[in-house]
């Protein structure tokens, strides 16, 4: 049994032992103890695993933290964690056990747009609160058909404009596009579009692989000898890591540049000299052991990341979107209330759609007409430097 299990089953027994004694103490208000039931559904098996395993190990590393720092008051967090196989079938069975166990508060789903997509619907007729790591914008629009599903992940139209800002300083007026065949792949190709032909640059060919693909070198191919100033990939890192070897092999002579869906860990291991001096867009906490920590939020983000790397051997951008999921979820339980012992899903979504954070990501800021709470200015520019990820500039 592993350290965190025991530790949250002690953690559990303890608070309810501690629930019946101070229930039976004669006057004064009765503490809550009672565990916050988080359930995980993630992609700890099959083509997303990576992704999947590394939002788990944030996860368990957050809850740790927090049931240890006695900001949760008498309270604990339990994290009860389903894989979904990389499958969307699968996914929804998982909610459905989540959303029929009385103690679950809230789900966080992991980065699969189509498990996310699939399940929108009964998590709004089971109205249970639900934050989804993927990036699809369907996943939380439109907002009235999606009150209970909430979204902590780059958004397709704040990637654009940010590339194109970058591609605009550097007078690249010829691009390709590469994009996932999915949802938020789409929503990618679409919103690079608008935002090229507003800043007068060409978008000269673009190709989608699907996200299964392991071979995406015809495709590259054929955006290269289009001959762009710059190659945009807009791919999961596995397969942005093969475009880029594709694009040196094919002698792409231009610029990369890399959508924050192609964000991983922060050292790029084999494929570190193809993709030397790309360009990516991310948040800063990919990097923030490059930044002065001159504010409390940049502090935590850099605690974080010695963290995340002490335990673990190595740091994955995305693992603070997790861990700001529970942070979210955590705020919002203490927030909603409810009485000892009982579960409110319904305050604690209404927290949720009010809630703002400076997070481990950057400022998270949820509203009732947008469930996509990171804010634009969490995205930055990064470059490929010696095999690892730095601040541009």
């Amino acid at each position: 049994m592993s350290p965190i299990r025991s530790a949250s089953i002690a953690a559990l027994a303890s608070a309810v032992l501690a629930t019946t004694l101070t229930g039976c103490q004669s006057g004064g208000e009765p503490q809550d103890t009672s565990p916050i039931v988080i359930a995980a559904d993630l992609e700890l098996s099959g083509a997303s695993a990576p992704i999947g395993k590394v939002y788990q190990r944030a996860l368990e590393l957050k809850v740790e933290q927090l049931n240890s720092s006695g900001a949760l008051g008498g309270r604990k967090i339990k994290l009860t964690v389903k894989d979904n196989r990389s499958d969307a079938a699968e996914s929804l069975r998982n909610i459905n056990d989540f959303s029929s166990d009385a103690r679950v508060s809230a789900i966080i789903m992991g980065g699969c747009n189509e498990c996310a997509t699939g399940a929108v619907r009964t998590i709004g007729e089971k109205r249970i609160p639900t934050i989804t790591l993927a990036s699809s914008g369907e996943i939380t629009e439109p907002v009235a058909e999606r009150r209970y599903v909430f979204k902590l992940a780059p958004n397709a139209a704040d990637s654009a404009a940010a590339l194109t800002t970058e591609l605009k300083r550097r007078g690249l007026n010829k691009v390709a596009l590469l994009h996932s065949a999915d949802s938020y792949g789409q929503e990618g190709l679409n919103a690079l579009r608008g935002e090229l032909s507003k800043a007068g640059l060409r978008l000269v060919r673009w190709e989608a692989v699907r996200p299964t693909d392991t071979d995406v070198s015809g495709q590259v191919a054929s955006l290269v000898e289009k001959k762009p100033d710059a190659l945009v990939v807009w791919t999961p890192p596995e397969q942005a890591a093969l475009a880029a070897t594709n694009a040196r092999q094919d002698n792409f002579a231009g610029s990369l540049f890399l959508d924050a869906s192609a964000a991983g860990d922060l050292f790029l291991g084999a494929s570190a000299r193809s993709t030397e001096r790309a360009t990516l867009i991310f948040t800063q906490t990919m990097v923030i052991d490059d930044v002065i920590a001159t504010t409390p939020a940049k502090a935590a983000r850099r605690q974080w990341f010695q963290d995340y790397t002490a335990r673990y051997g190595g740091y994955n951008g995305f693992s603070s979107f997790a861990a700001d999921a529970v942070q979210l979820i955590a705020d919002a339980e203490l927030r909603a209330g409810g009485g000892p012992g009982t579960v409110n899903r319904d305050a604690l979504r209404d927290v949720l759609e009010t809630s703002q954070l400076d997070g481990l990501t950057g400022p998270i800021r949820m509203t009732p007409d947008n469930h996509s709470g990171l804010m634009p200015q969490a995205l930055t520019t990064l470059v490929a430097r010696g095999g690892r990820w730095r601040l541009a500039g």
